[in-house]
């Protein structure tokens, strides 16, 4: 089943695809999809992210030798964003990055859950854009808060499609476009870890709720957005999520750590190496 989440009324509502409508839970009202305004289709307590986890981005980082396990950080619920929402970079920023990866979706309280055992716990899968703003990197310390916590940063969806008609194991290719060039491009060999392990990784320590969001990693080639970029994440048999992005006329002047470009903006946002990081930042170089 693919379910979707909406704003009809103005209220937020639940329903299902059915070709080119959405069915509405309880009285079945039909909307033509064209019609809808769509909202993340997850009501997460938390969203939970993995650092590197693709051999693809740590080949490209250059990275002296693989991580032994997993590591995570976490964004607030309304980091959330849906299908044809905005993504908007804040008036001043430059590197404001795009990352395709299959969401999980949690459907049954997590804790101490075998590796075995986790599909039993998953409600679904969906394409999210898990969206970094570098000019903040060396402000977050590793939190990634300011990075990748900021409000309509992960776009999620079009829809949530229920693991009983679509697994990460059984085999998918995932690609992100912008403005309808594929800019990224993997599939589940290129993950270190996968859904499974990451999730008794995490319900060993954390508990992970009903609804709670789980993103599994991003391939190479991670770059910044241009304001007007049309971006795309698909994934066979999920869907495509598409965002557009716009420039957001906000001031970030005030308390606190300030947007700057720093050695690790671009060593992150570019996949430079430190090095040459150290060099651009040095002659005043953002490309």
């Amino acid at each position: 089943m693919r379910r979707v989440r909406i704003l009809h009324d103005g209220s937020p509502d639940w329903g299902r695809l059915d070709g080119d409508e959405v069915v509405l839970d309880g009285g079945g009202v039909r909307l033509a999809v064209a019609n809808v305004s769509w909202l993340a289709p997850a009501e997460p307590t938390k969203i939970v992210a993995v650092h590197l986890t693709t051999r693809s981005r740590l080949v490209e980082y250059q990275v002296a030798r693989m991580p032994s396990e997993p590591s995570y950080f976490m964004m607030p619920p309304t980091a959330l964003n849906g299908h044809l929402g905005e993504i908007r970079r804040p008036r001043g920023a430059h590197f404001l990055n795009y990352e395709g990866e299959v969401a999980v979706v949690i459907g049954r309280r997590m804790k101490g859950v075998a590796l075995e055992d986790v599909p039993d716990y998953v409600y679904g899968f969906a394409p999210a854009n898990d969206v970094g703003l570098h000019d903040f990197r060396h402000a977050d310390r590793g939190s990634m808060l300011r990075v990748k916590g900021q409000d309509g940063f992960l776009p999620l969806g079009p829809a949530v499609v229920t693991i009983d008609e679509w697994r990460p194991e059984n085999g998918y290719t995932l690609r992100t476009y912008v403005n309808g060039v594929v800019v990224q491009e993997h599939d589940q060999s290129d993950l270190i870890w996968d859904y499974r392990y990451q999730l008794a990784d995490l319900c060993r320590t954390i508990t992970l709720e009903p609804g709670d969001v789980v993103l599994t990693g991003t391939p190479a080639n991670s770059r910044p957005m241009a304001v007007g970029d049309v971006v795309e994440v698909e994934v066979t048999g999920l869907g495509r999520l598409t965002n557009t992005v716009v420039e957001w006329e906000v001031d970030l002047s005030g308390p606190g750590d300030q947007l700057a470009v720093s050695p690790n903006t671009l060593h992150v946002a570019l996949a430079v190496s430190e090095d040459e990081a150290e060099r651009m930042v040095a002659e005043g170089r953002l490309a």
